[in-house]
């Protein structure tokens, strides 16, 4: 029913062709990439090299379904710090991912980067939302251009200060109010959250553009010493009319990526909705 994608930071520095060839023999229709993985820098990956990354996944029967993690590199970035070199150095570089999405054919970016994101003192919380729209709205036009939709992530008060439920995050792109800007859910994040994982799915699976499956433990689905059941979550998830990608993001790659990675999709299969 859903097709099922993997994140290609498990496999680290590993060559993107060896990752497409290792996600299509384990039965992923999918791979969603870590820019930072591939280079320091999108702007150090010119446009033959991604000519080459477009037909290795094409080769490979991968489709590329976008980006994650997107301000983990360069150093330095952060949304919303009132520093305004270094906000407009941030805002300039999420719109270069955006073509670089693009430009590979992908058409969702995960939005997490909790430490790029979060409100530092003396920073206020509602001075940093208000950059973090700004920034979202600045994005857009070439979202929209690119056919790239930036998902916010939501994530747990452990990992950030700011947008911690899907509802708030759901309210941010209702004020950004403009296409290509919307909200994706997450299996971990959905753990901390008010309404659990079933209960926000349900409230918020129709609108969500992607979903991330993993396990509140930071373990991919299947793994860890009490695995999380998916069979009701991909149910609850069917049930809402989610239409997007499920894609494996772990944390935890012991013992060894290619064990979590199949493990994942043994998982995922068997949970199916009928």
């Amino acid at each position: 029913m859903f097709k099922l994608a993997i994140c290609n930071e498990l496999w680290g520095k590993k060559p993107i062709e060896e990752v497409f060839t290792t996600a299509a023999g384990m039965g992923f229709d999918g791979v969603e990439i870590a820019a930072f993985t591939l280079a320091d820098s999108v702007d150090d990956i010119p446009a033959a090299r991604r000519k080459e990354i477009v037909a290795a996944a094409d080769d490979a029967g991968i489709d590329i379904v976008g980006l994650h993690w997107l301000l983990a590199a360069p150093a330095g970035l952060h949304v919303t710090t009132p520093d305004k070199a270094v906000y407009t150095r941030t805002v300039d570089y999420l719109k270069k991912l955006v073509d670089f999405c693009g430009d590979l054919g992908g058409n969702v970016m995960i939005f997490g980067s909790p430490k790029q994101r979060n409100v530092e003192p003396p920073n206020t919380h509602e001075a940093a939302r208000a950059r973090l729209v700004d920034a979202l709205r600045a994005a857009a036009p070439v979202c929209q251009a690119r056919g790239v939709t930036i998902c916010f992530e939501a994530l747990a008060p452990a990992e950030t200060n700011i947008i911690t439920t899907v509802d708030e995050a759901a309210a941010l792109a209702d004020e950004v109010n403009v296409p290509g800007i919307d909200i994706m859910i997450d299996v971990k994040a959905m753990a901390s959250m008010p309404d659990g994982v079933i209960g926000t799915i349900k409230k918020h699976g129709a609108r969500a553009k992607h979903f991330h499956a993993n396990d509140p433990t930071k373990h991919g689905p299947g793994m860890g010493d009490n695995p999380a059941d998916f069979k009701p979550i991909l149910a609850a998830l069917a049930q809402s009319a989610f239409k997007g990608w499920v894609s494996t993001e772990p944390f935890i790659y012991e013992p060894d990526p290619d064990t979590v990675a199949r493990t994942a999709i043994k998982t995922l299969k068997a949970a199916m909705p009928d």
